[in-house]
């Protein structure tokens, strides 16, 4: 894939025209390792509030790099929340935003960088963290100058995408000492934390069979980025498909071994011209479970279900940002409701700053991309793809 970047000024004034900003180790470790976090919410909340006496009490700094709909929406305002991290600078390529931002915000000057002067970061000691909210494709280039100026680095998902742009940046983190995270809010999320522990723990025996899918009718203008494949690197599969991917996985605990799919109908091929309007596909693991998948930029769903040997579960909504309900076959789980991007954040602050390993790390970014990218070779050969 042609690789897109904002290094040259041409492209990233091109950019900044037509698209606006927005938003190692094994499967089964992986998941565990989210699974370990998630006996109870009220112990998670102690935990979170309880870190920055036990670490000394420093917040860390975080730059948001990319001012579009997530950070001004999700992540400015969880900051807002946040134990360990506070909201210490910003990165953008549009110089309308900036006075606003400082503004609310109380940034001042020094912590405000744009995609030129983003390199002198390094020598900003307020900015511990930056985390990259940047359209898909260009992740890499940030990441990679983000671990080069020796901040660890949060990066939204998908992580890439390609694979390759996912090991660059893992290796980028490594040779420059800084932690590397992915925006996986959900695994700090009380209900589907329980799923985790319900598939993985086989709290009701083995899991059988697992139903996801993530929709919605999208609404942007045709040249936005989610509808570029360079920018995005596909449609709604990288979008929140990948949500899915991450539901069934952390609910087996473990990866497939094969995937089949198959792309949806175009109602609309002028507007869908590079990615598709909807895709489903299965995932198929050791023992014979599979997991049914869906996800589509022309319907709206949003679930989790599991089926296990003596009971069900399921969430829906399973992957918004508020109101996620859950339940199984003995009732309705009980869980108070929580920010996740705060908790996710606060997490990771608490991770860097006791230098201790993320349970949401690069290699768990890289194994989704990879198999993303099979659920679309699955697609357009129509054949199984084996993981």
């Amino acid at each position: 894939m042609k690789k897109f970047s904002l290094s040259s000024a041409s492209n990233r004034r091109n950019f900044l025209k037509n698209f606006s900003l927005a938003v190692g180790t094994t499967a089964a470790g992986v998941s565990l390792l989210s699974l370990s976090s998630c006996n109870s919410n009220k112990s998670g909340e102690k935990e979170q509030n309880n870190a920055a006496q036990n670490a000394g009490g420093k917040k860390l700094g975080i730059a948001l790099l990319g001012l579009g709909k997530y950070s001004e929406g999700q992540l400015a305002p969880a900051l807002q929340e946040t134990q360990n991290c506070y909201l210490a600078g910003i990165v953008t390529g549009s110089p309308d935003k900036v006075d606003k931002w400082k503004r609310k915000y109380d940034i001042p000057d020094k912590n405000v960088y744009n995609y030129e002067n983003f390199d002198q970061i390094k020598d900003n000691p307020d900015i511990d963290i930056v985390y990259v909210v940047t359209p898909n494709a260009l992740h890499r280039e940030f990441v990679v100058r983000a671990a080069q100026a020796k901040k660890h680095v949060i990066c939204e998902k998908p992580m890439a995408t390609t694979v390759e742009d996912c090991q660059a940046m893992i290796d980028a983190c490594k040779q420059n000492n800084v932690q590397l995270s992915v925006g996986y809010r959900l695994h700090f999320e009380p209900h589907n934390q329980r799923v985790m522990e319900l598939g993985q723990k086989e709290v009701f025996g083995p899991v059988k069979s697992i139903k996801a899918a993530d929709s919605f009718k999208i609404s942007v203008k045709p040249d936005d980025w989610r509808l570029s494949k360079e920018l995005a690197g596909g449609g709604p599969l990288m979008d929140v498909g990948i949500y899915c991917v991450q539901g069934v996985i952390y609910t087996m605990g473990k990866e497939p071994i094969a995937i089949t799919a198959k792309y949806g109908e175009k109602t609309r091929p002028d507007y869908f011209k590079t990615v598709e309007q909807s895709i489903s596909w299965q995932m198929q693991f050791e023992g014979g479970v599979i997991a049914d998948c869906v996800s589509s930029y022309n319907d709206e769903a949003g679930m989790l279900y599991g089926e296990a040997q003596d009971s069900w579960w399921r969430l829906d909504p399973a992957y918004s940002y508020k109101g996620i309900k859950g339940e199984t076959s003995q009732g309705k789980m009980d869980f108070e409701e929580v920010n996740q991007q705060a908790r996710q954040m606060d997490n990771f602050a608490d991770c860097v700053r006791n230098n201790k390993p993320t349970q949401v790390p690069g290699e768990m970014g890289l194994r989704d991309v990879r198999i993303l990218l099979a659920i679309y070779e699955a697609a357009r050969t129509n054949q199984k793809v084996g993981v």
